[in-house]
């Protein structure tokens, strides 16, 4: 799949006859905790802190429990806040943009780059809404077309290592998103059918018009 490295893209960037549909970026909290997981982070350090507690408060007694549980909780704020740091900034530095011809999303903290994803390319796109309105919106390439995970993370589908899908992660209202994606990849390929038509149609009297002159001439 082509990258294309731009400093910026917006709509003076396109070219004419294309238009800007919607832009945006994944919204830091859901990001945080879908993406970067912190929910179960702090899960997992809840447990570890109880643990502490209780074990060594049996062994040693209270103080000491209270001592190792607070040693716990100090590393499960120091991990989670630099998990919360690393969404942030990937929210910060991320730019999905829909046009009426293609989906570009500039991904990269220290190296942005930006991938261009013409309607052409993509097979199919699906949905899934969190319970706080933001959601992901994975699209799936046609065949031939690929994007290694690790390129793409953590804007890909979890999971899906073998065949990579590109995603909009944790965007707000996701479900307009979807739809505008939706309507726009319907207008391309019914574009797309016209003009093929019209392409056969032209040859077929092209076509005409020689067969025509040759009878002409005989």
């Amino acid at each position: 799949m082509k990258t294309i490295n731009l400093e910026k893209l917006l709509p003076s960037d396109i070219p004419q006859g294309e238009r800007v549909l919607w832009h945006g970026r994944p919204e830091w909290v859901s990001l945080a905790r879908r993406a970067f997981r912190v929910d179960l982070v702090a899960a997992y350090f809840a447990v570890v802190t109880l643990y502490n507690y209780v074990s060594v408060g049996f062994e040693a007694g209270v103080r000491d429990g209270a001592i190792s549980a607070a040693k716990t909780l100090l590393a499960a704020f120091a991990a989670i806040a630099l998990l919360s740091l690393l969404a942030w900034l990937t929210s910060r530095t991320t730019l999905y943009v829909l046009t009426t011809r293609r989906l570009v999303m500039k991904i990269g903290i220290a190296l942005p780059t930006f991938f261009n994803l013409p309607f052409s390319r993509i097979a199919s796109a699906s949905l899934h809404v969190f319970s706080d309105g933001t959601g992901d919106i994975p699209v799936s390439l046609g065949e031939g077309q690929h994007i290694a995970y690790l390129h793409l993370w953590p804007h890909a589908r979890p999971f899906r290592l073998k065949r990579p899908e590109p995603a909009l992660r944790c965007v707000p209202r996701a479900a307009d998103v979807a739809a505008a994606l939706s309507k726009a990849l319907a207008a391309a390929a019914e574009e797309s059918k016209t003009t093929s038509s019209l392409e056969t149609i032209g040859r077929r009297v092209g076509e005409a018009a020689r067969s025509s002159g040759h009878a002409a001439a005989a």
